[in-house]
């Protein structure tokens, strides 16, 4: 009678393997049908158009509706992002240093798809990107002559290294802990649980069955396009308005203002058309690779040229300092006055509201180039890894505008944060005081615009297979849309600003990403619930219970003599099987794994051989359009 029932019980799991046993499941393997999901285009494509539109046609009534809602936003949900930073971090660490970290982004015998050497290289490239060139000696310098409130006084010794640091945090750490949560939350549910690389994908714990094909689960994908495409398009923003003041620089033209800025969004927008229609994706990498080269060797051009021994002495002070200012620096808030809320909402918040814009897109990417690596390599990498030399170089360009100011004033003229230049300027003034200055300006500028191309192609290749069901080859024509609108956010963000451009990209980032950054919070809960029922947590689970009730029983039955051996617990032993109080064959650990087919049907599947044992079945990739 018990061998009856236990053979009733194996073979009531999917494919006939126990939930301890499965390998894993990777998407590639999976029979999916993508296409373009209409509704998902439709509403949030037409968000974004009625936005754009209003923009263009009642710029001032734009500009009080966003500023009404930053103000909204900052004095009552300030707080939400600021616990998303320090929170992600610390859950991640606890993830990566716990049983969890052992388990792999992938099947239980995958190698990691790249060497660890060309993964960090990567990690790099993705912390490398137009904002490094914009912000990194205008934002040190700007906390050197205006501090954080009660941190030091300006312009000081004290204020120098705290700068440094105050920079460090918006860039480091709390940054790559956002970008973490959904690289590590969609690259586990894409190799490991074989579901499409959606943000909505990471819910499936929380839906029937599974299944994220629903409105909610659309409204999770809807809200993670329109904030990366927000948040990217600050990026190109910023850089358009320094490629901008490069080229007045470097040809001898006048100021320009914004004017310039949106020709070039238009003209850089064409070659990144051109990029997609014509599919030069290897060009694209080639692109990449070699602003990666120019980005290194811009920072070794300031270290060197710069004042070296001034750096090599700043460096350290900087980490040391950051690690020691950190708790005031995250304990700020919104109920510390109206400096602080001041202070908050033009940076910190700001940082941390962007970040969120830029998860999706960031997250997509070093989950596709981690699988096969552990979650405890894969946290404790992103975190380290591309932090380490944002911040290097940071402390770098910041520190090198910090000499050049306290040594002449060449910054600021009186030395007050008034007198700074704009933004976009602050780095060809900084730039102008070494030596080559007019050759390193060409050449900033024209990595600039390879930054803008090759960010906007990337960009909108990941909100294109977000809103294409997880295409990893998604129509062109809806990635040229999301370029087009991505485009037309950063011009409407330009208008707003006026002729403080950056509080246009201010406003607008911190709005649009308030509701992802509430998902990010479901996300961690969501993940969690898989990370407790995956096969590898499940078998050390029975290891545990086997020696703890085995050890208890042979004590029970036998005092200080006996030994351990495996047999069938059955009869009047089955109260010290190793399972007895685990239902294996529960839906929440059972459903995952069934294998369906492009409509959802069961099928079956062999996981001895690797192989779907009904005969001519392929895994099927196909378009909707094509069937």
């Amino acid at each position: 009678m018990d061998a009856t029932r236990s053979f009733l019980s194996e073979i009531s799991y999917p494919h006939n393997i126990h939930p301890a046993l499965v390998p894993g499941v990777s998407v590639d393997d999976q029979k999916v049908r993508y296409g373009v999901d209409k509704l998902v285009v439709g509403v949030a494509g037409a968000l974004i158009v009625g936005f754009i539109i209003w923009g263009i046609l009642a710029t001032e009534s734009l500009t009080a509706a966003s500023t009404a809602a930053l103000n909204w936003t900052m004095v009552n949900m300030g707080w939400v992002f600021n616990v998303l930073a320090i929170g992600l971090l610390l859950y991640l660490l606890y993830v990566a240093l716990s049983k969890y970290g052992r388990i792999p982004l992938g099947l239980d015998n995958d190698k990691p798809t790249y060497s660890t050497a060309s993964w960090a290289a990567m990690l790099f490239a993705a912390g490398i990107g137009i904002g490094i060139i914009f912000f990194g000696p205008f934002e040190p310098m700007t906390y050197f002559l205006s501090p954080r409130p009660g941190s030091a006084d300006p312009a000081t010794v004290d204020a120098m290294t705290k700068a440094a640091a105050q920079a460090a945090l918006h860039w480091g750490l709390n940054a790559w802990a956002i970008y973490g949560l959904v690289g590590v939350a969609v690259a586990y549910a894409s190799y490991r649980r074989g579901r499409v690389p959606l943000m909505s994908s990471v819910f499936a714990p929380f839906f029937r069955n599974g299944n994220t094909d629903n409105t909610a689960g659309k409204i999770i994908d809807m809200l993670a396009i329109i904030a990366t495409l927000f948040g990217t398009a600050a990026s190109l923003g910023i850089g358009a308005l320094q490629i901008g003041r490069g080229v007045e620089i470097f040809a001898g033209l006048g100021p320009t203002g914004n004017n310039a800025a949106l020709i070039i969004i238009a003209v850089l927008t064409g070659g990144f058309i051109a990029s997609a229609v014509s599919g030069i994706a290897k060009g694209i990498r080639w692109l990449s690779n070699i602003n990666m080269v120019l980005a290194v060797s811009l920072a070794l051009f300031f270290f060197i040229v710069g004042p070296t021994a001034f750096l090599l002495n700043f460096v350290p002070s900087v980490v040391v300092t950051y690690f020691g200012e950190l708790p005031d620096m995250l304990s700020a808030s919104m109920a510390d006055g109206e400096d602080m809320q001041a202070f908050l909402s033009s940076w910190t918040t700001f940082y941390w509201a962007w970040w969120v814009s830029w998860a999706p897109f960031v997250g997509v990417f070093v989950a596709k180039i981690s699988r096969g690596r552990t979650i405890r390599q894969f946290i404790l990498g992103v975190l380290l890894i591309p932090s380490s030399i944002v911040v290097l170089a940071f402390t770098v360009l910041g520190g090198t505008a910090i000499h050049q100011q306290m040594e002449s004033n060449a910054i600021a003229p009186d030395g007050t944060a008034a007198t700074l230049p704009a933004p976009e300027e602050i780095f060809f003034v900084v730039l102008d005081g070494l030596p080559g200055a007019g050759i390193m300006a060409g050449i900033v500028v024209i990595m600039l615009a390879i930054f803008f191309i090759t960010t906007a192609d990337s960009a909108s290749v990941v909100a294109s297979q977000m809103s294409q069901r997880g295409n990893p080859e998604p129509k062109k024509t809806v990635t040229v849309f999301w370029g087009l609108c991505m485009a037309g956010i950063a011009v409407v963000m330009l208008l707003v600003g006026g002729q403080n451009a950056l509080t246009g990209l201010q406003n607008m980032i911190t709005v649009t990403a308030l509701p992802f950054t509430v998902i990010m919070f479901g996300m961690v809960v969501a993940f969690h619930k898989d990370l407790r029922r995956d096969p590898m947590i499940i078998r050390e689970k029975y290891s545990r219970w086997a020696i703890d009730k085995s050890v208890r029983h042979g004590i029970d039955e036998y005092g200080d003599d006996f030994t351990l051996s495996i047999e069938r617990a059955s009869g009047d032993k089955s109260k010290w099987a190793a399972g007895a109080d685990f239902d294996s064959t529960a839906p929440e650990v059972t459903d995952w794994y069934q294998r369906t087919d492009e409509d959802g049907n069961p099928v079956p599947y062999d996981y001895e051989t690797g192989e779907y044992t009904e005969e001519n079945d392929v895994v099927t990739t196909k378009d909707d359009s094509e069937k």
